[in-house]
């Protein structure tokens, strides 16, 4: 129901004989003309609706490898340290997208760490990713609010909380992607209004932009940025026809601009100095450089296989990511399709099939054709890499909902024989959504695809019952040979001497040893993962 009143707002002035009751036109006209005001209802909105369906969609149980990894970055983040010395007994500890070696710490971007921390203290990381996809849909706005009327970037943004912010893992998981988003937007909403006022706010804002991409979704987010790019130096150079005078673009734009950009280098040299040593050397290439053996893009090869310490990285490197795929056409192909599943599950709902005959008026409509071509490249961006998840496309949401919306405005001012057929087929799209969306989140189904926010809740339950157990313990897990490595229990969070609860791999017998020797203060356990029902036991050697 609150799904629905949110749509209702937001297309009221759409419908048919509404403008015959001038009050409420007035009253809406000015709800969506006082744009701060809108943006922070849609904020607020977001974060109540979500908290309205705790019942069935409860806060989400990590379990995916790289979930595990941002949690321990902001975990990090959240006792006030960028990083972690390793620690002598890593090897017990060694897991999935994690360094140990010169640092402890996850190989990931750092944005997403910091939503993360943040919710951690205020009690809980989800808390986070709430704010960060209401923050999601308030950006959105006032990107769209620099493209389309009032009314229409409202309705666009409203499409994107309902898309994405209560049955996708966006909100119910820790994977991220409302922060790139949020950087896409930053940088469209702040170059839409450069151009127009050249203002030293705006350059700010989309320098904030900027560094949100560099530092969440680099590889996507430079080329998201690309078109602006080139545009706006042909706009400094005065090559595109502009009121705003060279020193005002100098001093307004570029100076604060450039100040951004050396602020945000300064920052991700220092931060990977502190993780890897090398300020130039990231954490992620760092991990890829020590475990991987896939390459990122589609014409490479994988690397030859490595030796590993334990039997589950031995089967995820070496056999999972190697078959998954080699430079073939065949898994070229493979590939492909299943982002076009991924993405399209993700970012398009079967009502949104009615629009697509109004899609092609925007390929004659001016406006839209920088946000095409935005679309175009950072779509291509994302399918010369192997890998895909629908974050991946984080910084394109924005432009998603721009180019939805203005379809939706070339269907509403279509009739037949007098009658509003377009703004009957505009309305339909919606409540197609508004149905779709609200039937899963009911439901309590957090995902088109369940098992990205299903979580490890057998992991979680013997934490929880070990937590109001007295003392300190060790968890050592115990795989079979046959173990689906997509399901790692072995994740321990930033601090590991004064942890109460420590997760270990069941390893060779010397290892063992000189990890129980370490931690003899500790009650030793060990899980099975891989039986039906797993259940701690007193340790004893395999």
């Amino acid at each position: 129901m609150a799904l629905l009143v949110l749509f209702l707002l937001s297309i009221l002035p759409l419908l048919p004989g509404f403008a015959r009751s001038k009050k409420i036109e007035q009253a809406t006209a000015k709800f969506f003309e006082r744009r701060t005001r809108a943006i922070w209802v849609l904020f607020f909105s977001v974060i109540l609706i979500r908290l309205l369906f705790l019942t069935t969609l409860r806060i989400p149980t990590p379990g995916i490898h790289d979930e595990m990894s941002y949690l321990l970055m902001g975990d990090t983040f959240a006792h006030g340290r960028l990083t972690n010395p390793p620690h002598p007994m890593w090897v017990s500890f060694e897991t999935f997208h994690v360094n140990w070696i010169p640092t402890y710490c996850s190989k990931y971007p750092p944005a997403q760490g910091l939503v993360l921390a943040i919710g951690e203290l205020l009690g809980h990381p989800w808390i986070g990713v709430l704010l960060s996809n209401a923050a999601m849909c308030a950006a959105v706005l006032w990107m769209l609010q620099a493209w389309l009327p009032a009314r229409w970037a409202f309705l666009g943004a409203a499409i994107v909380a309902v898309q994405l912010c209560f049955a996708t893992y966006w909100m119910n998981g820790y994977w991220g992607g409302a922060v790139a988003a949020i950087g896409g937007a930053l940088v469209l909403g702040a170059f839409r209004r450069i151009l127009r006022s050249g203002r030293v706010g705006d350059a700010l804002w989309l320098g904030l932009g900027l560094a949100i991409l560099a530092n969440s979704r680099p590889l996507e987010g430079f080329v998201f940025c690309l078109p602006a790019f080139l545009y706006f130096l042909a706009w400094l150079a005065g090559n595109i026809k502009t009121r705003i005078a060279p020193g005002i673009r100098l001093k307004h734009v570029l100076l604060p601009l450039a100040a951004c950009g050396a602020l945000t280098v300064a920052f991700m040299g220092y931060y990977n100095w502190r993780l890897t040593g090398n300020a130039l050397l990231l954490p992620y290439t760092l991990n890829m450089n020590t475990y991987g053996v896939a390459k990122t893009f589609i014409w490479r090869d994988p690397g030859p296989p490595r030796q590993y310490r334990n039997a589950q990285f031995d089967n995820f490197y070496n056999h999972w990511e190697r078959e998954y795929y080699s430079a073939s056409w065949a898994d070229f192909k493979d590939v492909t399709l299943e982002k076009l599943d991924i993405f399209g599950t993700i970012f398009f709902w079967k009502g949104e099939l009615l629009l697509l005959p109004a899609a092609l008026f925007l390929f004659r409509d001016r406006r839209m054709r920088f946000l095409l071509l935005t679309f175009f490249l950072g779509a291509a961006g994302l399918f010369v890499v192997i890998w895909g998840q629908s974050h991946y496309a984080a910084p394109l949401v924005c432009v998603l909902a721009a180019l939805v919306v203005q379809s939706m405005r070339h269907w509403n001012t279509f009739k037949l024989r007098g009658w509003r057929v377009g703004s009957m087929i505009v309305r339909l799209a919606l409540a197609t959504l508004a149905v779709q969306i609200g039937a899963a989140a009911v439901a309590g189904r957090c995902d088109p695809y369940q098992h990205h926010c299903e979580g490890l809740p057998q992991r979680a339950a013997i934490e929880k019952k070990l937590q109001t157990t007295a003392g300190r313990h060790l968890v050592m897990v115990r795989y079979d040979p046959d173990h689906d490595v997509h399901f790692e229990w072995v994740y321990n969070g930033a601090e590991i001497d004064g942890a109460k609860i420590l997760w270990a791999r069941d390893l060779d017998a010397a290892q063992n040893a000189r990890l129980f020797d370490y931690f003899k203060d500790r009650q030793i356990w060990v899980v099975h993962p891989d039986d039906d029902d797993p259940q701690l036991e007193p340790y004893a050697p395999e």
